[in-house]
């Protein structure tokens, strides 16, 4: 299961988020918290063998509500971090999508995230990830594994197993869960973006963006 980490705190024009190895490090929102334990309460009753978080503290904080509940101690897997979005990096994406910059709007025409200068490439993403989830995959044969991460994670994961355009699943809510199988060393989509266990929060409005995160 792939479950995208909870909403973040607001970008701050002008305001970096802490980088980590380059990349935007921001915590989770009060609303991302919430999400983090309304997650926690869904997964509690299944028979989750193992938990995966990223290097990036926003996964960690998400799984850490169904880590305690289920005893399990987070394992890291550094390769599946975020997409790196290079002079875009540590929260500037989401200002440039608030203005729809013309170089954002490149982004989702070309469905590629090197169009900005210094992002990493849909090829290099996918292949660290797939490679990732293979290896997870292997040390947990015939077991349910929760991975928490991110969205441009879920998206270049499904893509590379459906096949389909580079961005046919972005825009995964937050704490939102989507589901993959791995039999005889295929991959196959049972599930996308359950959001159901969140209903509670629709009054808050939305409690993340569209894009990676």
């Amino acid at each position: 299961m792939l479950l995208r980490h909870g909403a973040t705190t607001p970008y701050v024009a002008g305001e970096s988020f802490p980088l980590l190895d380059g990349q935007g490090d921001p915590p989770l929102s009060p609303v991302g918290l919430e999400q983090a334990r309304l997650s926690a309460a869904r997964l509690a009753d299944e028979p989750i063998d193992a938990i995966y978080v990223t290097s990036m503290q926003r996964t960690a904080q998400t799984a850490e509500p169904l880590a305690a509940a289920l005893g399990l101690s987070p394992v890291v897997e550094p390769d599946l971090r975020e997409v790196g979005l290079g002079d875009w990096d540590g929260g500037l994406v989401r200002q440039r999508a608030a203005e729809g910059h013309p170089l954002y709007q490149r982004v989702h025409a070309e469905q590629r995230w090197d169009v900005i200068p210094g992002a990493e490439s849909n090829a290099d993403l996918t292949r660290r990830c797939v490679s990732a989830l293979d290896a997870i995959a292997d040390r947990h044969p015939g077991e349910l594994v929760l991975a928490t991460v991110h969205g441009g994670v879920v998206a270049a994961l499904l893509s590379h197993i459906t096949g389909s355009a580079p961005f046919a699943f972005g825009g995964s809510d937050n704490c939102a869960l989507s589901q993959v199988v791995r039999t005889d060393g295929a991959w196959a989509l049972r599930r996308f973006n359950d959001s159901s266990h969140l209903w509670p929060l629709l009054h808050h409005g939305p409690g993340g963006t569209g894009g990676p995160g």
